[in-house]
């Protein structure tokens, strides 16, 4: 069987499992159904190509929400989910937007009821699977916007820093900095030290950036083999649809000096929802593709709108990277002779990650 029949088979084999979970919670009869996801990713592992594992082995996600305040999530995620702990990794990595908030109409309750649903289908299994779990918050989870010197979406992010102390203890994380955690924090595995920044916004702070620079020059960052950043928006844009400012760091050049003069490797963004694995000067970029709704078009290419997941495979003693990323409507691998071999935004230029300058 070919890998779009098999995914269009098990597609509609997820609806009528959902659909028989639906039935059976009716006439009390719901614990066979728990174990579907565990059987279908063993099913889908057997028709993937598989990378081979190196020292350590990252799973990236992003962009997980549906339409706003929606307590549902789309079948790719839930695919995603259950087929990361076969993969093994030794962290899963999500570059934000995990609920469906930034609307001033929502209510406490339906973002409390966002969060518990983002628990119950994305955390708790990782949870379940021992797996650590870092993040970095998108302007849907808990946007930092500021206008006329107010943070607009100030009860979002209190009540995202409420449900991440509250599960902080679960992650897993080797924390180096955690005292403005969720919304910037450091910690580190394997020899690799991680930076997580706000970038929920355009605009990081100058208190933040005070952060970054002391940080990345701290003894936990220098003694590290390899250092990773991550963040919401990218430094450059990649998107047809978010090509314009607002929709990409502001000062990217600025930003991605300091990174690359403190031997950052590589920046892992979401946001614009497409998958590009880039670079410029130094410093490797990581586009992770959308899960959730609105896969998007990259700048200047015919390729169609595609919701990713990558695996990332790094040799620590020379930061080698290698990324496998599927498709997650096929389950084909994305080749990185698919993609264009440039992009240029209305920020800058940047270049696929194989290419020499």
């Amino acid at each position: 069987m070919n890998k779009r029949r098999f995914a269009l088979l098990l597609i509609v084999g997820i609806i009528f499992s959902s659909c028989i979970a639906c039935l059976n919670s009716t006439i009390g009869q719901t614990n066979t159904i728990k174990e579907t996801p565990a059987k279908v990713a063993t099913a889908i592992t057997e028709n993937l190509d598989n990378p081979a594992s190196k020292d350590f082995r990252i799973v990236v996600i992003s962009d997980l929400n549906s339409q706003y305040g929606s307590i549902e999530y789309d079948p790719e995620v839930e695919q995603a989910i259950a087929l990361i702990p076969q993969w093994q990794p030794d962290l899963v990595l999500c570059s934000g937007d995990m609920i469906a908030g930034q609307k001033s109409t929502l209510t406490q309750s339906q973002i409390e009821a966002m969060w518990a649903a983002f628990d119950g289908h994305i955390t708790a299994p990782l949870r379940k699977n021992n797996l650590p779990f870092g993040f970095t918050i998108g302007n849907h989870d808990g946007s930092g916007a500021i206008v006329n010197g107010k943070s607009v979406f100030e009860n979002e992010r209190e009540l995202a820093k409420a449900y991440w102390n509250h599960i902080k203890s679960d992650l897993s994380l080797n924390f180096v900095d955690q005292a403005n955690f969720p919304f910037y924090y450091s910690f580190k595995d394997h020899d690799i030290f991680f930076l997580v920044w706000d970038a929920s916004t355009d605009k990081i702070s100058s208190e933040q950036l005070a952060w970054v620079t002391e940080t990345l020059a701290s003894k936990a960052a220098k003694q590290a083999k390899m250092r990773i950043a991550i963040g919401h928006l990218p430094l450059y844009a990649i998107a047809e649809a978010k090509n314009k400012p607002g929709e990409y760091l502001a000062e990217a050049e600025k930003l991605r000096s300091l990174l690359q003069q403190n031997q950052v490797h590589t920046y892992i963004s979401g946001h614009h929802h497409a998958y590009y694995p880039g670079k410029k000067g130094q410093l490797e970029l990581l586009h992770a593709g959308a899960l959730g709704q609105g896969a998007r078009q990259l700048i200047g290419s015919n390729l169609p709108p595609r919701k990713t997941i990558t695996v990332v495979d790094i040799e620590i003693a020379t930061a080698h990277t290698v990324y496998t990323t599927y498709d997650l409507e096929t389950l084909e691998t994305i080749e990185l002779q698919e993609l264009p071999s440039f992009i240029t935004g209305n920020n800058g230029m940047i270049i696929r990650r194989d290419l020499k300058k």
